[in-house]
């Protein structure tokens, strides 16, 4: 029983002491909130009902996070998330005995976009982001399949986790850009204005 005590007590501690550090859960996002339309990733792939799958994935990332809402709309949201999946590859990556490929990579490649609607401004741009998982490679052709299929999954949670921190390094800066984007508008707009009274 005293040990038991002594336990919760030292959680309770470590508890304290980490709030008090400061610190913060990175997978969160404690902003102002902020609603993001993701949008359907197209498929440039052969394998069936991957782009959904990333979906689902990367909305399960963003309901983390309170402050964060997704909606299946553009009208209404603040941002725009797209993307598309360019490409999936199986390489053969070693060899066994009697040259018999034994372990495989999947390589999948995407490209995605994250921009502020009220602007146009955009937070993040990736035009090729690569992603590889291993794979072991069976003389059953049905479960190297299936080894397949989990290093797909493996990746695309991977993938979907690091677009999602990486969308959360960027989203504070929201304000900044648009204050930044409306100063520049406000200068082009008294450039001709300029050249008017010069003339």
């Amino acid at each position: 029983m005293k040990t038991a005590i002594r336990c919760c007590t030292l959680f309770i501690a470590a508890l304290l002491l980490l709030a008090s550090c400061g610190y913060r859960n990175p997978n969160i996002y404690n902003g102002p909130d902020r609603t993001v339309y993701i949008t359907d990733w197209k498929n440039r792939t052969s394998e069936l009902g991957i782009n959904t799958k990333l979906y689902q994935s990367l909305i399960r990332w963003f309901q983390n996070s309170k402050s964060l809402h997704v909606s299946a709309e553009r009208q209404g949201a603040d941002l725009i998330l797209a993307g598309e999946i360019k490409s999936i590859y199986f390489p053969s990556r070693s060899y066994g005995s009697n040259n018999i490929a034994v372990q495989g990579r999947m390589i999948l490649t995407v490209r995605y976009i994250l921009k502020d609607l009220q602007s146009g401004a955009v937070l993040l741009e990736e035009q090729n982001h690569a992603f590889g998982e291993d794979y072991l490679i069976s003389t059953d052709s049905a479960v190297t399949r299936d080894n397949e299929n989990d290093a797909i999954e493996r990746a695309l949670k991977d993938l979907s986790q690091k677009i999602y921190q990486r969308c959360l390094i960027v989203i504070p800066k929201l304000e900044e850009m648009r204050q930044t984007a409306a100063e520049s508008k406000q200068e082009q707009a008294k450039e001709p204005q300029a050249e008017a009274l010069g003339r």
